[in-house]
């Protein structure tokens, strides 16, 4: 089983005061620095005090510098390629460079960069709507349009997230107490082992934001149905096209009659303008598990070991068990159907 560093490995720990130094001295700003949750790296919102307002971001020592040249370099690209569209922008230090090389007070060398901060109102905090469902799916679409050609040296790093890696977590099922959840999830991978596994190799791939859940995209705080901006670029990878989408529609699974709709009504939003092929609509449905199975493992296995955090890992776990439950109640093909009826047939 292959455990990412990053997710063992103990963020920076920093104090607001020691962001408003950092923000000083590397670029030059009086910042008044404000902590933010986070899961593997230490993040503050910094605000100017003509109004601007920025995210210093502390890597995980864990996580390499080539990852985070990674992260960086997809910003810009999106900054230079795709203007119209709202994710943050490096800022450059004082020295003219986007990535800081820095030391922690307990010694471990990681990473300093800034990025601009963007307001809006998380969608797990707004009102749900198709109109909203149908936008997110578009503008999840133009984003991977706008990352399409791009490449990057470290791209193809190992990323337990991604839903192209699920299998490696298989150690981790035993971990899992209640007996039926422990089957259920058991019965799903083993499935994803046999049968998705083996087709993930001759699909498309490229670079993706592969994170594209309720707390990542920001909407309207009044017009809920407006997306007004992508953030939180941390799990980008090399990883196969229908697993963004695929990862993207997990979160997107309702309640009542028809659970699948929601994320049918993504889905169909992001084929009419980003096109899938019949082998990609064929594998979403053991993707969209993939993700939650994946979720469920990660989340429980980090917040055994991090119960200071538990909250925020946590934070889509029941979410997961949710879509799980509702996935286990229909057959492979009627469940494919029901989340590709708002799409047309894949091109060839």
């Amino acid at each position: 089983m292959l455990i990412d560093p990053t997710l063992t490995t103990q963020p920076p720990q920093l104090t607001v005061a020691d962001a408003e130094s950092l923000a000083q001295r590397i670029y030059g700003q009086d910042l008044k620095a404000h902590e933010l949750t986070g899961e593997r790296d230490r993040n503050f919102r910094m605000d100017a005090v003509d109004g601007s307002q920025y995210l210093l971001k502390v890597s995980n020592p864990a996580e390499s510098p080539e990852i985070v040249n990674l992260q960086t370099c997809v910003l810009d690209h999106l900054r230079r390629n795709a203007p119209t569209l709202n994710v943050p922008h490096p800022v450059k230090t004082v020295d003219g460079i986007y990535e800081t090389p820095i030391e922690l007070a307990d010694g471990r060398a990681t990473t300093l960069r800034m990025l601009t901060f963007l307001p809006g109102m998380p969608i797990s905090s707004s009102v749900r709507s198709t109109t909203q469902r149908q936008e997110l799916g578009r503008c999840l679409a133009r984003l991977d349009l706008a990352l399409q050609g791009f490449s990057h040296p470290a791209a193809q790093h190992d990323l337990l997230w991604n839903v192209a890696s699920a299998h490696r977590l298989n150690g981790m099922i035993e971990k899992i107490s209640d007996p039926e959840r422990r089957a259920l999830v058991q019965e799903f991978m083993t499935h994803y082992e046999a049968t998705t596994l083996p087709k993930l190799a001759s699909l498309r791939a490229q670079v993706i934001h592969n994170d594209f859940n309720l707390g990542n995209v920001l909407v309207d705080p009044v017009q809920n149905d407006e997306v007004i901006a992508v953030i939180d670029f941390g799990d980008v990878v090399y990883g196969p096209l229908v697993g963004e989408i695929a990862t993207a529609a997990a979160y997107q699974l309702g309640n009542g009659d028809d659970p699948m709709r929601s994320a049918a009504e993504m889905i169909g939003a992001y084929h009419e303008l980003l096109p899938l092929g019949n082998a990609e609509l064929e594998v979403i449905f053991d993707l969209i598990v993939a993700r939650l199975v994946v979720t469920v493992l990660i989340t429980e296995w980090r917040a055994e070991r991090y119960p200071e955090n538990r909250s925020y890992i946590m934070r889509n776990n029941d979410l997961a068990w949710t879509g799980l439950t509702h996935i286990a109640s229909f057959s492979r093909n009627e469940g494919s159907q029901k989340l590709l009826q708002f799409c047309s047939s894949g091109v060839q």
